[in-house]
């Protein structure tokens, strides 16, 4: 097990809560995770903990949403983000870390931005294959890198103003795909060792409980407030990580 003080451990429960209640339907808390460890430890070291903890609490919300999905969207997203995911492990050993969580930032700035300013362009429409393999590659390269594949998939699926649960379930179910294909390449490139793994066990179970809060929220806050929610904490969480692209 990892070596982590009392203020460590306290930051790395914290992230974990975040993954839970990711899983549990509030994606943009997926991007909060390694920011956080980042903090206290490398950025790389914080990906690896904390991939086998967003796998152990993608079960539990794959379980609580096995029936709320988009499959539209799915068969959309699951090749498109297994393309990024290539491309990210492809790309592992040149592309700098501070470069991606800044085009990360950027593009949910952008978007954000552009939905609280022009909302009159947030009306439905069908989920589009070319749109949706574009911004899936990115979110599956994005969350590779950083485990920050939130916002590229926002992008692309909150104009689709799909019914709060459905959204929050395809989130999942894309995620759980992602996760699971990112475990290979992880143990490949040494990020997941036998030390970070048994942290992640005990990360779990705060994670656990968190999706059954996440799943919660989403019940009982209205859609148009939960759109809103998810729109406004895309902004404060892409601008959190262009900071950090930038200032580290």
């Amino acid at each position: 097990m990892l070596e982590l003080g009392v203020w460590e451990w306290a930051i790395a429960i914290f992230a974990a809560i975040t993954v839970g209640l990711a899983k549990g339907g509030l994606p943009m808390m997926s991007s909060l995770g390694v920011p956080l460890l980042a903090a206290t430890m490398n950025p790389v070291a914080a990906a690896g903990l904390l991939l086998p903890v967003f796998v152990i609490s993608d079960l539990f919300g794959l379980y609580a949403y096995r029936r709320n999905f988009d499959a539209r969207v799915l068969k959309i997203m699951i090749p498109a983000t297994a393309i990024g995911v290539t491309i990210g492990w492809a790309t592992a050993s040149i592309v700098p870390e501070d470069a991606v969580t800044g085009l990360v930032g950027l593009i949910g700035l952008v978007f954000a931005l552009n939905a609280l300013l022009r909302p009159s362009l947030g009306q439905a429409h069908r989920a589009k294959i070319g749109a949706g393999m574009f911004w899936g590659t990115i979110s599956g390269f994005t969350s590779f890198v950083s485990h920050s594949g939130g916002p590229p998939f926002q992008a692309y699926a909150i104009p689709l103003r799909l019914e709060k649960s459905v959204f929050a379930g395809t989130a999942t179910i894309t995620f759980a795909w992602v996760n699971a294909i990112k475990l290979i390449p992880y143990i490949a490139l040494g990020q997941i060792n036998l030390s970070s793994l048994e942290t992640a066990l005990v990360l779990a179970i705060p994670a656990s409980i968190a999706v059954f809060i996440g799943v919660k929220l989403v019940k009982i806050v209205p859609q148009d407030l939960f759109y809103k929610i998810v729109t406004w904490a895309l902004l404060l969480i892409s601008l959190h990580l262009l900071w950090k692209s930038v200032f580290g």
